[in-house]
């Protein structure tokens, strides 16, 4: 389901205008969004039912260049992980 299509499902459920939908939807989910100010803060957002985003650490670690062979230092950094809360598994695991 791309961005469009979880506002037009929003606004068709919620009986609002697309507009309206798409600002919910980006005030959730928008880089500038609640989640993303939370994970940015090293917070996780835990929503019950659904599950949970969670900031990450990588730590560095040594890559190759394809290309070449050569290795390369890759910097540790920040992934956000979402872990899905157990009625989402018990959903899906249903359609099966």
């Amino acid at each position: 389901m791309k961005k469009s299509e979880l506002v037009a499902a929003a606004a068709k459920r919620l009986g609002t205008s697309k507009a309206r939908a798409s600002e919910i939807v980006d005030a959730f989910f928008g880089t500038e969004g609640i989640v993303a100010g939370e994970l940015r803060k090293g917070n996780t957002v835990q929503i019950s039912g659904f599950g949970s985003f969670e900031p990450r650490q990588r730590g560095a670690r040594n890559g190759r260049d394809p290309k070449t062979g050569k290795s390369i230092p890759i910097r540790a950094s920040v992934v956000t992980a979402f872990r899905p809360g157990s009625a989402l598994k018990a959903l899906v695991n249903r359609r099966k």
